[in-house]
């Protein structure tokens, strides 16, 4: 548990070189992005809140992580499943950003960078990069309880998912 304001500029200030804040607390972070980044213009942040850049959500993993879980018929949600998904997201947020997410943002410069280290939650494409990395994670742990797996299928399944939401 946390709340707003208790990480200082003073405490921000003797921080490593880049140093990385998950400031999550809601509604108020621990530090706002910008009182950070007055001392220290080489911090990369990130928070639980829309209007921030690096929103920290979990709507980026809950639906998805199930979605692969649920399609392979997992038995339980190993440490790899979640590194998957993990990975999955650091590779989508390093790819070339959708017009509509840019707009969902009204920010028409965002790319992979120290305000765009987590994938926007408007990004549709999360689905087809997370479902599958935990699916096949879940079979290469063996505790998927489908009798066949084929992973390009599946990504071309959940494609056609996303394609409609």
């Amino acid at each position: 548990l946390s709340k707003g304001d208790v990480i200082s500029q003073e405490m921000v200030s003797t921080m490593a070189t880049d140093p990385i804040i998950f400031a999550c607390a809601n509604p108020d972070p621990e530090i706002l992005p910008d009182v950070a980044k007055d001392v220290r213009p080489d911090v990369i942040i990130g928070t639980g809140r829309s209007d921030y850049p690096n929103q920290v959500n979990n709507v980026l993993g809950f639906p998805n992580i199930f979605r692969g879980a649920l399609d392979v018929r997992a038995s339980h949600i190993t440490e790899n499943m979640k590194m998957a998904a993990a990975k999955a997201l650091a590779g989508l947020a390093r790819e070339d950003v959708p017009s509509y997410v840019k707009s969902a943002h009204s920010r028409e410069d965002k790319s992979f960078g120290s305000e765009y280290i987590i994938p926007s939650p408007f990004d549709k494409r999360v689905m087809e990069y997370v479902a599958p990395a935990v699916a096949q994670a879940a079979v290469d742990d063996g505790v998927a309880r489908v009798r066949s797996f084929i992973k390009e299928r599946y990504v071309e399944h959940i494609k056609a998912i996303s394609e409609k939401i």
